[in-house]
């Protein structure tokens, strides 16, 4: 295998080449990063990054299906890499400059040793060799090593759309991390530069909370890898929960993330529940959630690691007339509402703990509502449960709930269908479940209540005054005008959601009730059907995109020639 060539030799080559005209070490202008170049750098010798990232490209070009190069940027003292490297590969590359250097990782995978000496000039020469590597690949890795020196790390990072800091959790990693985004601080004030931490935990460690981490490092953990390998664990096997994390880092690189919005909507979110199991069946993997209320609820479930079959069960846990009471906790006074909402909570923790979000196999962003300014609260941080019983309580029927010093209610207020939330996030592809029904489905249902109230006629007059009297559920009482209400303010805004998603799934029906609890069967039946239905639209959504990068031509006549 050659040994790899450092900036200077490659410069000498190609200098004739129209790669680089000048060898000024002024800072190149125009266009600052390359849409399809990720840039990552390590903090801790325990962290076995080139294995990590080799296997991020393999997984990186099987999401996207585009050709992908793994740069290694390494100080011209580091020893010669190893002998055991695939072969160099041979074919002719379209004029890539570098064609000869290259390896071959996998299939559409290919890999390039640069060295890197500290000369005048090498920075601009850097910057002029990415741009040329991102004309001729589809996604460019860029793995360079902290002893490279300070101003190949920046110049890396500064022409990187993502630039990421793979951490340990100890303090001489997290040092590090706030070391390296110094140097980033005197890159220019047009664009912050930050480096995104990677969290890398080993087999059974657990994350510190995102605000013990921020405390530390000046900021929130952007990606966890489970099991990740790690140095000091000999013959470590990859498992499926670091390539689950890895495949959800690819799909952020390659811009192909697939988020799902879950709406308020009472029991009808049990329609939820079949939704998640189509999914599984097709393997469409969701990289974030947002929920609200109900689809909080079940989003949390979901996020947490477990699977349709383990949320099917905990569903039917309800299903039969009496079985309602496992999640009332009626409230005497009703002051604040007729719901405690602490029976929810205590189901909920009886399958999640006290998990907080950082806990979740998948980013969970719950929805809520302060109650008194009426703003929008997404809980990302913090402990799950809680902020999924302040996302239900339902305004006048569940208790408004209290977190850090606020006071929290429904988040459907607010809402109710939290598309844009995982637009804010960088969700690129969405998948929008809404059963917060249409005008035209509420006539529906008022014309279902007219053949039901005649039918009710028909039953003894001491059950009707009971039925009438003393059912806060029953259509005209207290509980269902509030609901009613609660839906018309829901309407116009699930339906503004809706056009900004990319696929719309609607479980509802006309003789659909948000108090139906006791008939999830029902409704996880009509969630199956309508995603069965929308199979091909979802399916779409996990094909790559065509032609995700686009080359911009920068001011000055270094990189437009790159």
């Amino acid at each position: 295998m050659p040994t790899p060539k450092s900036i200077k030799d490659f410069a000498r080559e190609y200098r004739n080449t129209g790669l680089t005209s000048s060898n000024s070490d002024s800072q190149p202008s125009g266009q600052i990063f390359l849409n399809n170049v990720s840039t990552f750098i390590s903090t801790s010798p325990e962290i076995q990054d080139p294995a990590i990232l080799e296997r991020l490209a393999k997984t990186l070009h099987q999401a996207t299906s585009g050709k992908t190069i793994s740069i290694r940027v390494l100080p011209a003292e580091a020893g010669e890499p190893s002998k055991d490297a695939p072969p160099l590969n041979s074919l002719p590359f379209n004029n890539f400059a570098f064609d000869d250097r290259l390896q071959t990782i996998a299939d559409g995978v290919f890999r390039l040793f640069l060295k890197v000496n500290g000369l005048p000039g090498e920075r601009k020469f850097l910057s002029a060799l990415l741009g040329h590597c991102a004309r001729h690949f589809a996604s460019v890795l860029v793995h360079v090593c902290p002893e490279a020196g300070r101003g190949p790390v920046t110049e890396c990072v500064r022409r990187a759309k993502h630039a990421y800091a793979l951490i340990r959790q100890n303090d001489d990693s997290f040092g590090l991390f706030r070391e390296y985004n110094s140097w980033l601080k005197e890159l220019g004030k047009a664009r912050r530069f930050h480096l995104k931490p990677v969290l890398c935990l080993g087999a059974h460690e657990l994350p510190q909370t995102q605000e013990d981490v921020h405390a530390l490092i000046g900021t929130t953990i952007h990606l966890y890898l489970r099991d990740c390998p790690i140095a000091h664990v000999n013959n470590r096997e990859y498992t499926g929960s670091f390539d689950f994390d890895l495949r959800r880092w690819a799909r952020e690189i390659g811009a192909c993330r697939i988020g799902l919005a879950l709406s308020s909507g009472g029991a009808k979110g049990f329609a939820y529940v079949g939704v998640i199991q189509v999914l599984e069946e097709a393997g469409i993997e969701v990289d974030m959630i947002a929920g609200c209320s109900m689809g909080a609820y079940i989003g949390a479930l979901w996020a947490a690691g477990h699977d349709s079959n383990y949320i099917h069960e905990r569903a039917l846990d309800l299903q039969g007339r009496w079985k309602l009471w496992k999640i009332l906790d009626p409230v005497f006074p009703p002051r604040r509402g007729f719901i405690g909402g602490k029976k929810i909570k205590k189901m909920l923790m009886k399958s999640i703990g006290e998990s907080q979000f950082c806990d979740m196999l998948r980013p969970l962003k719950v929805i809520a509502a302060n109650l008194h300014t009426l703003e929008k609260k997404t809980f990302d941080s913090g402990e799950v449960a809680s902020a999924v019983q302040a996302s239900i309580a339902i305004p006048g029927v569940v208790v408004p709930v209290k977190i850090d010093g606020e006071t929290y209610t429904d988040g459907g207020i607010v809402d109710p269908l939290p598309v844009d939330t995982l637009r804010e996030a960088g969700i690129e592809k969405i998948i929008a479940v809404n059963t917060v029904p249409t005008t035209q489905l509420l006539k529906q249902a008022r014309e279902r209540e007219r053949i039901a109230r005649a039918r009710l006629n028909k039953r003894p007059w001491w059950k009707r005054l009971f039925h009438r009297q003393f059912n806060y559920f029953a259509p005209g009482n207290i509980l269902d005008i509030i609901q009613q209400s609660f839906i018309g303010s829901q309407i116009p805004n699930a339906e503004e959601a809706c056009r900004h998603a990319d696929v719309v799934l609607r479980p509802i029906n006309y003789d659909g009730a948000w108090h139906d609890f006791n008939k999830p069967r029902k409704y996880i039946a009509l969630g199956r059907r309508v995603t069965l239905e929308h199979l091909d639209e979802l399916k779409a959504l996990t094909k790559p995109t065509e032609n995700r990068h686009e080359y911009e031509t920068p001011a000055n006549a270094l990189a437009s020639v790159a």
